[in-house]
């Protein structure tokens, strides 16, 4: 099927091709589409499957649905939005957030809305990439943005038996909301960061709710409170209060790595605010021991809520601890052997995260192939390029996540890195631009020797890490270590390959041969 596609983009070579692909319209597309015009790039289009912006925000529309990062974090510094309603924002609001980043800065038209990206091809001979649409023909372009994001597919979990189940069926990112709960008994498998949020809305409306926990987390109070009116409009005249009212929250969180990052006193400061949020919110002290985890905090993801202990003691709402063994027509079954019968079953069980293999089938300088690459664990250089796969960038790649701050902090400092990168190869005429094999490497050996050292990598099991172990995702250090990493465009790092020669401007293993 790729040789297809990359013969059908052979014939089409007389279209001129885009300066710039962008695939995914959520927040990096979108983040990335503006630094682009602000960096007066303006050949760019944004390929979307979906029939709206968003991303993750855009499928999860759940009840309670909420970002557990402050909202004045949670959004660019180059788009402040001086109207955020509450510290942290439902999804609605950080959608319109994101809707509000299109008008503004005129993307409606940039973006094709229905075009699923189902491959990309690098044509060595001309240097551009093949992008195959479902459906559609093929585009081609000279550098690829992968916006796609980490959490953009979904799907029900492997347990034995789930085609067996008669009743009904939501997964958390794809919610029916033409389903009646009123007066049903309903499960909720998992209790992660959505579950969390799906509980206490819940309860409010079925009649009996079961969540069925494989491991307890660590619960932290969330205290969402109002923006006051007059606290929006300082921010609106004053935009550089607003800068520092995000500089003050980033601080807060950065801190917060010496707690969760690494097992230090501060994890146990961190443990013991859980704890006491734990006792004054749960009366029985055999929930207290169900709940209450068994490993450091950090190693997961911390939940932040204020709602869901007192959920879980409504008189309609049990919290089951015994394994999963199957689905049943009716139900669950349970390791001990009982049948738990249900008209609806919830799964909160988050999205395919793409630790290994590729979201997209991607193939590469010398027909080499990215999901086979990332067979055993997903990596990069800064997590942004990819050796091997030269004028491609990424955004939120492999060991880009924090585990203590904002993500789009870490974001931000990508999309600049990457359109410098594009700005580099656009106004230099370069053919291609690729990471070092060695530069690469070497990154990524002293990263994992880093990742051994945190709590991430400290025995837990989480969606952090491959079934072997290997952490394909989290950032051993400090936002502020990320970012300054990305500062600049090293050329020192790249092989430079302007576009009227085949020879290779830079040094390293396969630097001395030209490509073709």
């Amino acid at each position: 099927m790729v040789q297809g596609t990359h013969l059908r983009a052979r014939r089409m070579s007389a279209t001129r091709p885009l300066d710039v692909a962008i695939i995914g319209a959520g927040f990096a597309g979108i983040g990335t589409a503006i630094r682009l015009r602000q960096k007066g790039i303006t050949d760019f289009v944004i390929f979307e499957r979906g029939t709206e912006v968003g991303g993750t925000w855009r499928d999860n529309t759940y009840p309670g649905a909420a970002c557990d990062i402050p909202s004045r974090l949670y959004s660019y510094s180059f788009a402040p939005n001086p109207d955020w309603s509450h510290t942290y924002s439902g999804s609605q609001e950080i959608l319109d957030y994101i809707e509000s980043m299109v008008g503004e800065f005129g993307l409606r038209g940039r973006i094709r809305f229905g075009h699923n990206v189902s491959g990309l091809v690098f044509d060595q001979a001309d240097g551009l990439w093949d992008i195959a649409l479902e459906g559609r023909e093929t585009v081609r372009a000279r550098t690829v943005v992968l916006a796609s994001g980490p959490l953009s597919n979904a799907g029900f979990p492997r347990i034995p038996g789930i085609e067996d189940y008669q009743g009904h069926k939501i997964h958390s990112a794809r919610w029916d909301h033409d389903y009646d709960f009123t007066g049903k008994r309903v499960a909720v498998v998992g209790t992660g960061a959505s579950a969390v949020q799906i509980v206490p809305e819940l309860v409010r409306q079925a009649a009996a709710v079961k969540v069925f926990q494989r491991t307890p987390g660590w619960v932290l109070p969330r205290l969402n409170r109002p923006t006051s009116p007059r606290t929006m409009q300082i921010y609106r005249q004053l935009p550089i209060t607003q800068s520092i009212a995000r500089q003050g929250w980033f601080w807060g969180h950065e801190s917060v790595a010496l707690g969760v990052v690494w097992n230090t006193p501060l994890t146990r400061v961190v443990e013991s605010v859980a704890k006491l949020h734990l006792r004054t919110q749960v009366r029985d002290p055999w929930l207290r021991r169900q709940l209450t985890p068994g490993f450091r905090a950090g190693c997961k993801r911390l939940l932040m809520t204020s709602d869901y202990y007192p959920a879980l003691q409504r008189d309609n709402c049990t919290l089951v601890t015994w394994p999963i063994a199957r689905l049943s027509e009716h139900g669950i079954r349970t390791a001990e052997g009982i049948e738990h019968r249900f008209d609806c079953i919830v799964f909160a069980t988050g999205f395919d995260v793409s630790k290994t293999g590729s979201p997209i089938p991607v193939t590469g300088r010398d027909g080499r192939v990215l999901a086979d690459e990332w067979n055993k664990g997903a990596y990069a250089y800064k997590s942004v390029a990819v050796a091997g796969y030269p004028n491609m960038f990424l955004t939120f790649g492999p060991n880009s996540g924090p585990g203590h701050n904002s993500a789009l902090v870490y974001m931000e400092a990508q999309i600049d890195y990457l359109t410098d990168a594009i700005g580099m190869i656009l106004h230099q005429n370069l053919r291609t631009l690729e990471v070092r094999r060695d530069k690469q490497d070497r990154y990524n050996e002293r990263l994992q020797q880093r990742l051994t050292a945190t709590t991430w990598n400290s025995g837990c099991r989480s969606w952090y890490l491959t079934e072997d172990g290997f952490n394909a995702t989290m950032f051993p250090g400090f936002g502020t270590q990320y970012v300054r990493q990305l500062a600049a465009v090293d050329t020192d790092d790249y092989l430079l390959t302007p576009a009227d020669t085949e020879s290779v401007i830079g040094t390293g293993d396969h630097a001395v041969a030209p490509f073709g």
